[in-house]
This record gives structure tokens, C-alpha cells and sequence, in this order.
């Protein structure tokens, strides 16, 4: 405990991130072997000792993506112990006999979506693993760092405790400027509970550089034991790198203002170098922390406001009025000849459809905007738009200015979907983003409506999207599907959108399985054409699957012939889904609107 005890009576200078003297010289550590000549573990010495020689009194092992989620990516998954442990021997050969306490850094898992890819107990298992080599290798702290998700700290903090119920435990976690996690969830009440559950020391990392940490320490009461680690300021990309340009005095005049906001233990995260630390340590020399201040409450920030403008009528308020609904899907055109288009989805609401869906580039194959063409849609048309959302090509910046711009232009209604992969569609050469999958993105949508972006910060207006979310019946593990369809439906989902049925069965089968979730869903329904398109659809289309017997109704089909079969399947299918649900989702077949048109007036008539 001898740490926190200095602590509470004097202000420390932590370290910064591991290598970044050679990331604010621009210069990333996959070339720093080769350009300096040394081997890695010379290398982290020599990184190591910087840090000791800058006046740092707490430095931090090279560990923090050392868990065995992360490197299992390389292969790596069975050395988590050897690892962790060889990184700790390198740290305490610099400290050496200096009074230097060291740190064994704990970062985040990497899994993308840890509530589909892994159980908590799974989480758990992962963070023990690591912290027992590394507390069976001798620390004197553990710095569990730049956690976004308060679950996930949470879980890496109890699976500390659980090894050593006295080791003394810092938890830092990245906050917007406003004081807000990613989840919306106020720092200080994250903090609160932090230290209820066993916290000796709470912070923020990462992200902010020195002023937007000092906004957000001037809103933290004085009641916790401190930590912060900015950033050195904003990087510039240059040539492939990440190039800091804050001086090391600007950081140190920084740091006397956070130990004057109650900070106590005071470092640097990305850009942080032996320069600045040096700064730092001269900068607080001597200060004691601040046992009480008062708290500066937020200045200008509005309460969130209801829309002004009238909203959008809701497909749920229609099913709710006893109304069936029709959505029927009409994927933007592929070229600027957009005449047609607007024909078509006029026609389709004419006969009948309350809504017109526009998928995102679907199959991963380039068509005009579905913003732009729903934009036209509402404006000029009259006509409701349902767009899907897709997670493949925009960052998380680029996915919330998208539905920042569809609820600015009073579009309600959206579906948020993973995405077909980019090197699958007719541009091969394309990256695939994923920087969510189609339930975080909707975790971040639920947050958009309660007023706040994924890094916190207040938009003034909430949005007010009516959101929706995809099934696929027709797999063959229906059980995975299902629970799928439950996690969806926790984050957020409203009414459910299935894939293309075609058996009439499946449609009664889907009901039992789905009738106790508690939302209505849209049966899919897929106008066949021929009988070469079904087979096309069956064996080539993800998510897809044309019963053999339809496939034998349709075989050899073609022309009105084909088109008369197929329609009479659809509306075989049509009947079996308005027995159990309360609406249809009709897909055009390659901008055969005709077709979709009359499935839409059969539905009415019905």
C-alpha cells in the first residue's frame, strides 16, 4: 500500500504511453529495429530507461494489448504468461534501485463486439489470465487504461480483485470533453461506482489533449484519488504517421493546473514523450494534492430539446391502428438516370405501400446514395423513406454525420445492417470499414435519441429515429438467429425485417419462435421471375434460401410465365405472413416494380 500512501500525500509523474518519443518524432515502432538497430527487447529497455532518466515515479509495462484475445490475432494466444512476465523484467532492470513504482498495464480485449463473440465469464477469464502473470511476476500497481466501455472496465477490475484484494488498482477510461463515456454514462457516476467496486485510483486517458482534460477535471469533485494522462494535443497524419507537435513545457504548465483540479497522479498518454515528462516532473515537484475544490458545472450546455418540427408519421402507429403495413423495397438505381426510379416508387405507393426501403449499396455493388434518393423521396415526393444503414463503408465519424444528416432532414425511419463485405461487390479493390457491426451501431443510435454521440457530447436535439432491425429465418441454425434477434431487439430494434420467405411453413414456424419477443415484424417477399433466378438467388445470395420445391415449381419458367408463378408464390406466402404478423416487406426484383405493385394492391384487397 505503500503507493497509495505517497500518494495522498504528494503528486506523482507517471509515465507516457510506451514508445511515443518515437511516435511524436514520427517514427512507428515496426521500423524502429531496423532505422535503430536494436532488438526489441533492447528496445523497450532503452524506452524504459528514458522515461526513468525524464523523472518519472511510476512507469508502465509494455502490456497493455498482452491478453489473449489480442494475441491471438498473431498467434500468440498461449505466451500470455511468458509475455507479460518477460515485459515486467524489463521494466524493473530500468527501474533498478530507483524509487520508481511500476505499473502493469491493462488495456481493453479488442473484440469487437464482446456481447456476439464472447460471454462475460469468457471476458473474465481473459483478464485474469493476464493479471495473474503479472501479479505473480511482482508489481506494485495495476493500470487498468483506456477503457470506452464501463461493463468492460468493470469485469477487468473484478477479475483484479478476485486474484489480490489489496494490490492498489488504477482505472482510467477515455471521456469526451463533456465528461460523458461513449455510452452517455457521466464520468464522476462511472467513477463512483468504480471506486465502490474496489478502485483505489480513477482516471481519464487518452483522446483529449491538456485543455480538454483540464475542462473535464474542473467538473470532477475532489472526493477520489486522481489520475490523468492527456494526450500530447491533436496529431497530424504525415506520410503514414502520427506526428505531435506540444511541447514539453506546454504540458508541464498543463499539469500544475490539473494537480490544482485535484489530480494526483499526473502522465501522458499518446505523443507523451521523455521530453514532456521531464517538463512534468519539474513542473509538480513539491505540490500537494487538493483535498477539496469547488466543481464548475457545465456552462451553455442546454437541456436536450424535443424536434420542432412536426415528426415523420410512424410504421408503428400504423400497425398499431389495426393498419397492415406494407414497406416495399426499391434499391437506388446504379446511374444517374434517375426518371425511372421515380416512377417506379410512385407506382409502388400509388398501389398500395407505405414506405419505400433503400438499401445501402447492397451486395457491396456502387449505386446512388440511398440518402440522396430518400431525401428526394420525402421532399419532392411526399413519399416515406426507410433507409438502411450500413456498417461496411464509413468510420464511427462517418456513420453518426450520416444520421445526424438523415434526422436533420426529418427521416425517422432506418435500418442498421453490417453490410455485404466491399471485396465481394463489384468494386474488389474497396476496404471494408466495420468499425461496428449492425448491434453497436444500433447501441449508438438508442444514444443519438437520448441526445448524445458515441463520444459523449450533448447534440441539443435528440434524434427521433424509429429503428428496425433484419432476420434471417431461412438459416439453418434458426436458435442462432433467434438469439441474435433478442440481442437486436435489447439494443434497441422496434420491428423486425426478415430475409426472402418463400415457404409457407417456415412463416408458421417463425411465428411460434418469435411470437413472446414483443415486436412486430415485416415477412420478407421475393417476387420470382424465373427459374433461373431463383436458382441464382438459392445458391449465389447470402441469407437466401429457395426451397426445393419452389425451385422445381419455377424450373424451366420464364417470361409471363415465370412472373405469373412467381407472383403466385408471393402471394401464397403473403396469405400465410398476415395470418400471424402485421405487415409485409416487399423486395422489387431488379426495378420490376410492376410486379411488386400488383403483390401491393393484392395486399390491400385482402
Amino acid at each position: 500500500m505503500e503507493f497509495l500512501e505517497e500518494l495522498k500525500s504528494a503528486v506523482l509523474c507517471g509515465d507516457g504511453a510506451m514508445g511515443t518519443e518515437l511516435m511524436s518524432a514520427g517514427v512507428p515502432l515496426d521500423v524502429c529495429f531496423e532505422e535503430l538497430n536494436v532488438s526489441a527487447p533492447d528496445l523497450v529497455t532503452r524506452i524504459h530507461d528514458s522515461y526513468v532518466g525524464a523523472g518519472a515515479r511510476l512507469i508502465e509495462t509494455n502490456t497493455f494489448g498482452a491478453n489473449g484475445a489480442r494475441l491471438s490475432k498473431y498467434g500468440l494466444q498461449s505466451r500470455v504468461k511468458e509475455l507479460n512476465q518477460a515485459a515486467i523484467q524489463l521494466a524493473r532492470q530500468s527501474i533498478g534501485s530507483h524509487p520508481i513504482y511500476l505499473a502493469a498495464s491493462i488495456g481493453p480485449l479488442g473484440i469487437a463486439d464482446p456481447k456476439t463473440e464472447c460471454q462475460d465469464s469468457d471476458r473474465a477469464g481473459l483478464f485474469m489470465e493476464q493479471a495473474e502473470a503479472m501479479l505473480d511476476a511482482g508489481v506494485d500497481v495495476v493500470f487498468l487504461e483506456t477503457f470506452l466501455d464501463f461493463e468492460e472496465i468493470r469485469i477487468a477490475l473484478d477479475a483484479v480483485r478476485k486474484l489480490d484484494a489489496k494490490i492498489p488498482v488504477i482505472c482510467s477510461m477515455v471521456s469526451s470533453e463533456e465528461g460523458r463515456l461513449p455510452s452517455s454514462l457521466p464520468i464522476t457516476q462511472a467513477f463512483r461506482e468504480l471506486v465502490r467496486l474496489g478502485a483505489d485510483v480513477v482516471g481519464i486517458n487518452c483522446v483529449t489533449g491538456p485543455r480538454a482534460m483540464l475542462r473535464v477535471l474542473r467538473r470532477i469533485p475532489a472526493e477520489f484519488l486522481i489520475s490523468a494522462f492527456p494526450n500530447a494535443g491533436y496529431p497530424r497524419y504525415h506520410n503514414g504517421r502520427y506526428i505531435y507537435n506540444a511541447a514539453g513545457e506546454y504540458l508541464g504548465q498543463a499539469a500544475k493546473e490539473f494537480v490544482a483540479q485535484g489530480a494526483s497522479l499526473i502522465g501522458g498518454c499518446c505523443g507523451v514523450g521523455p521530453q514532456h515528462i521531464r517538463e512534468v516532473a519539474k513542473a509538480i515537484a513539491g505540490l500537494k494534492p487538493v483535498r477539496s475544490k469547488p466543481v464548475v458545472q457545465w456552462v451553455g450546455e442546454p437541456e436536450l430539446k424535443a424536434e420542432r418540427r412536426p415528426a415523420e408519421t410512424s410504421l408503428l402507429d400504423l400497425m398499431a391502428s389495426g393498419q397492415t403495413v406494407v414497406v416495399t423495397e426499391l434499391d437506388p438505381p446504379k446511374t444517374l438516370d434517375l426518371g425511372k426510379y421515380f416512377t417506379a416508387a410512385q407506382a409502388l405507393i400509388d398501389a398500395g405501400s407505405d414506405a419505400i426501403t433503400l438499401a445501402d449499396n447492397s451486395l457491396a455493388i456502387l449505386r446512388v446514395s440511398n440518402l440522396a434518393i430518400g431525401a428526394i423521396l420525402k421532399q419532392q415526393y411526399n413519399i416515406m423513406p426507410l433507409l438502411h444503414v450500413s456498417c461496411r463503408d464509413k468510420n464511427l465519424i462517418g456513420l453518426q454525420s450520416e444520421l445526424m444528416g438523415i434526422a436533420a432532414l426529418g427521416i425517422r425511419h432506418i435500418l442498421p445492417l453490417t453490410g455485404d463485405p466491399a471485396k465481394f461487390g463489384d468494386h474488389p479493390g474497396s476496404s471494408s470499414v466495420y468499425d461496428v457491426n449492425s448491434i453497436q451501431l444500433m447501441e449508438i443510435i438508442c444514444g443519438l435519441n437520448k441526445g448524445y454521440n458515441f463520444a459523449g457530447k450533448n447534440i441539443k436535439y435528440p434524434t427521433n429515429f424509429v429503428m428496425g432491425c433484419t432476420f434471417n429465418p431461412n438459416a439453418k441454425n434458426l436458435d442462432a438467429q433467434i438469439s441474435r434477434l433478442e440481442r437486436k431487439i435489447a439494443a434497441g430494434a422496434r420491428y423486425v425485417m426478415t430475409q426472402p420467405v418463400f415457404d409457407q411453413t417456415l412463416v408458421k414456424q417463425m411465428h411460434v419462435r418469435t411470437k413472446d419477443l414483443g415486436v412486430p415484424i415485416l415477412t420478407g417477399v421475393w417476387p420470382l421471375l424465373n427459374g433461373k433466378q431463383a436458382e441464382f438467388l438459392h445458391h449465389e445470395v447470402p441469407g437466401i434460401i429457395v426451397p426445393d420445391e419452389i425451385r422445381s415449381r419455377m424450373a424451366g419458367t420464364e417470361g409471363p410465365q415465370g412472373r405469373r408463378q412467381g407472383i403466385e408464390i408471393a402471394k401464397d406466402v403473403v396469405r400465410a405472413a398476415l395470418e400471424y404478423f402485421p405487415g409485409i416487406y416487399l423486395i422489387t426484383p431488379f426495378l420490376a416494380y410492376d410486379t411488386t405493385a400488383e403483390l401491393a394492391q393484392f395486399v390491400r384487397n385482402l
